[in-house]
């Protein structure tokens, strides 16, 4: 794939600009793995019923980093990471008219209800860019409390829609109050990669509580990420925009002391 191929310097792109400071500073390598708690987010002229009514939806969240040290409070770190993004809805929600209904409803109806789950599973590999401010608890503590902010991109890998509920009767509105009198299975699994735009951008933080012993350290976090460009690249089914919170535990050593 494409932007796989493409990514494949930022690692060592990352360790040959820890080596080239590494006579001079201190430098961090480490990994961290979690949960993300994503969520998509729609509205303004864009909004319509395929848009809204998102829920926070479970995944993975995990990386590896690189972290350099300008000085004893302020650090920059680089990091590779796979993150889960989407949401999911549950009830009575909206879908596109099937090709096979088309002709037979009123002119201009463009959505049908029925009561089924779906999720919107996006997974993105993010390279986030953040800078670092850490205080140690006390002079001789080795707790240290961070916060860091930056920006992120973010390469689409996959986008499914994934779909349940057996079968469902189909209505004209969202309130189950006008049946059509026929009914859709919703177990299917759809792949929308195509639909969605490989490319996103926007910023993420964390709050995080390091223990440091020797030249290890291990931490735990919690945080969030936002994209500002829209998921979709047209525009029938809405616009939204991903984010996460994320929350994380990770280890990470000092190559150079």
């Amino acid at each position: 794939m494409k932007i796989q191929r493409s990514m494949k310097w930022l690692l060592p792109a990352i360790v040959l600009f820890c080596a080239t400071k590494a006579s001079a500073q201190q430098i961090d390598l480490g990994a961290r793995g979690g949960i993300s708690i994503p969520n998509l987010t729609g509205g303004g002229s864009e909004e319509n019923p395929l848009n809204k009514g998102y829920k926070s939806r479970q995944g993975p969240d995990f990386g590896i980093f690189g972290e350099y040290h300008f000085s004893k409070l302020f650090s920059v770190e680089a990091m590779i990471s796979y993150s889960s993004q989407g949401g999911k809805k549950d009830g009575m929600q909206a879908f596109p008219v099937p090709a096979a209904y088309a002709t037979s409803l009123p002119p201009g109806t463009k959505y049908l209800y029925a009561d089924f789950k779906s999720q919107a599973k996006l997974n993105y590999l993010m390279v986030p860019i953040l800078a670092k401010f850490g205080w140690n608890l006390g002079p001789t503590s080795p707790l240290r409390l961070y916060v860091d902010a930056g920006p992120f991109f973010g390469f689409l890998l996959s986008g499914k829609q994934v779909m349940s509920g057996g079968n469902q009767p189909l209505y004209m509105d969202e309130n189950g109050k006008a049946p059509l009198g026929a009914s859709s299975n919703f177990d299917q699994t759809v792949d929308i990669k195509d639909q969605l735009n490989t490319f996103n951008f926007g910023v993420s933080g964390n709050v995080g509580l390091a223990y440091i012993f020797g030249r290890n350290q291990v931490f735990v976090e919690g945080g969030g990420n936002y994209g500002f460009l829209n998921i979709q690249k047209g525009s029938a089914n809405g616009k939204n925009n991903t984010g996460a919170a994320t929350a994380s535990i990770g280890y990470a050593y000092r190559i150079k002391k």
